[in-house]
């Protein structure tokens, strides 16, 4: 059976997320769990997060969320949404500055203040639709086109070291890595679980994806 493990750290949109899986994915075994031992077991592994980092990574550490994560993510398909994304930076600058867990090279940047784009300033937090721009192909757009919208909450943005791990990125006020990943590691900025149709197509891929590219 396909086995979905959500990691549950206390700090993640559980059940939006869980429910989307198995909406798309009726046959799949979607779990909610802590348990170190199904997550080990499960044929896929999403890190979801919101609210801040500083209190996301306190649990993460707190419960080793942090090596486990390091550990299942070399070996299966593993998808980062929103915060549970940033978490898998090096650094974030949210909270005055805090260490992540290090998986992916990249750093979590404040949006600036103001933020602006020609004369508007733009609010932030970033929420609601923008278009991403799928900027390199990957099994998770199948089925999704190009500059389709999704849906983000978040006041600050992820900037990768290397293009290499950039998968699509969106424009607010400035160029935001809003997907990322290398090798079987897919990460988003946005929530598929509340972008539709797109979102759901992408959770679905991720349901059916062998973490190969």
């Amino acid at each position: 059976m396909n086995t979905v493990a959500v990691i549950d750290y206390g700090m993640g949109n559980l059940h939006s997320v869980s429910k989307a899986i198995e909406h798309v994915a009726p046959d799949a075994r979607v779990l909610v769990t802590s348990d170190p031992a199904l997550i080990r077991e499960a044929e896929r592994v999403v890190l979801p997060g919101v609210g801040a980092i500083r209190d996301c990574m306190a649990e993460i550490k707190r419960l080793g969320v942090d090596a486990l994560v390091r550990e299942v993510s070399q070996d299966r398909p593993f998808l980062g949404i929103c915060v549970g994304m940033q978490a898998l930076m090096q650094h974030s600058e949210e909270n005055g500055g805090i260490d992540c867990i290090n998986l992916l090279p990249g750093k979590v940047k404040f949006f600036g203040d103001p933020l602006m784009e020609g004369d508007t300033r733009l609010k932030v937090p970033h929420m609601g639709w923008n278009r991403v721009n799928q900027v390199k192909a990957h099994p998770l757009w199948q089925g999704i086109d190009n500059n389709e919208r999704f849906y983000f909450v978040h006041s600050y943005y992820v900037k990768m070291e290397s293009g290499d791990d950039v998968l699509g990125r969106t424009e607010y006020g400035l160029p935001i890595d809003a997907v990322v990943g290398r090798n079987n590691i897919f990460a988003v900025q946005f929530h598929p679980e509340k972008s539709q149709h797109s979102g759901l197509d992408l959770l679905k891929n991720f349901t059916q994806w062998n973490g190969k590219l």
